[in-house]
């Protein structure tokens, strides 16, 4: 064969093996975002970053305002506590900074476009800075309990099925780390990290109640600082820690049900006047004539408003039930 014949041939091999490790090299790298893409719990995703596992332990608390070793890493314990329970990962700063400049950009911009007062600018600010920061969190906190207390007695239910089928406990949370979606997949992945690297089931159950808040974590808490002291079958306490949460979730929901009529007329009588008062102003906007001038206008407003605020305080403890 003559030589620049087999150089071609040599030159076509290359180029064929060369497209061939491309298509893999890409398949491989598409697969694998996909793999992370649909990992159950954010926890898995990282770890499918081939980032080191206490690498992305620390980085989790981190996002969560917590120390690398699950700590409360501010001074005012009940500001981190409400944001670590909010589960909004990212720098808490971040968080607070973005607020404080929208509020200052708010008030700034009212108080040039439409003249409003220093006072009412301050009150802006103040609002939008501080208070709905702190609105936003406790709103995003219940919800995440709301939902962490729908999957802690299937969570429980596994741990006890793996328990039975002669796994340690270290392996059964494990598992819920692997099989369970968020918020209580990463969760508990957290507790079997921190069990890993060092801390006692007793110890990272306990981390685990202080950054969800929901209680039935402080009776699993508990029920394993009493399991591991007096002794007694931890199948058997869980199991049964399992049905007592189903149960109340149960009576919650029959709660629920029972006070949605009050729950609707509340909503009800307390729109019910604004909406009408805005139905009046915008098809008949001289209905009131003359009175908006009236010195006794802003008073009266002002109280008719407090008496509907405290009825509908009133209202919602009478529909609000501790079980």
């Amino acid at each position: 064969m003559p030589t620049g014949q087999a150089l071609l041939y040599f030159i076509y091999v290359v180029a064929a093996a060369s497209v061939i490790l491309a298509g893999e090299a890409f398949y491989l790298s598409l697969s694998g975002r996909r793999s992370r893409a649909a990992a159950v719990n954010l926890r898995l995703r990282r770890l499918g970053d081939a980032a080191p596992a206490e690498q992305t332990l620390q980085g989790l608390l981190r996002e969560r305002g917590l120390t690398d070793s699950g700590d409360f890493i501010s001074g005012f314990i009940w500001l981190n506590r409400l944001y670590t329970q909010s589960g909004i990962t990212g720098n808490p700063l971040t968080f607070a900074v973005w607020f404080l400049l929208a509020g200052l950009a708010l008030a700034l911009l009212l108080w040039f476009l439409i003249g409003l007062s220093t006072l009412a600018a301050l009150l802006v600010f103040l609002t939008v800075g501080f208070v709905l920061p702190l609105l936003v969190l406790r709103r995003a906190g219940k919800k995440r309990i709301l939902k962490f207390a729908r999957q802690l007695p299937d969570a429980l239910d596994m741990i006890v099925r793996s328990l039975r089928a002669g796994h340690p406990a270290t392996v059964a949370i494990g598992l819920v780390g692997r099989e369970m979606a968020d918020p209580l997949g990463t969760e508990f992945g957290i507790v079997a990290d921190e069990i890993t690297f060092g801390l006692s089931i007793e110890q990272a159950v306990r981390k685990l109640s202080e950054r969800v808040g929901f209680e039935g974590l402080h009776l699993l808490s508990v029920s394993l600082s009493i399991q591991s002291k007096t002794g007694g079958n931890l199948t058997e306490i869980l199991a049964n820690l399992s049905s007592v949460l189903r149960e109340r979730q149960k009576l919650g929901l029959k709660i629920r049900a029972l006070s949605a009529e009050g729950r609707v007329s509340a909503w009800i009588i307390s729109v019910f006047p604004v909406v009408m008062f805005l139905i009046l102003m915008l098809i008949s906007p001289s209905y009131y004539g003359k009175v908006w001038g009236s010195p006794l206008i802003l008073p009266t407003f002002l109280t008719f408003g407090l008496w509907a605020l405290l009825g509908d305080y009133i209202m919602y403890r009478m529909v609000a039930f501790d079980f």
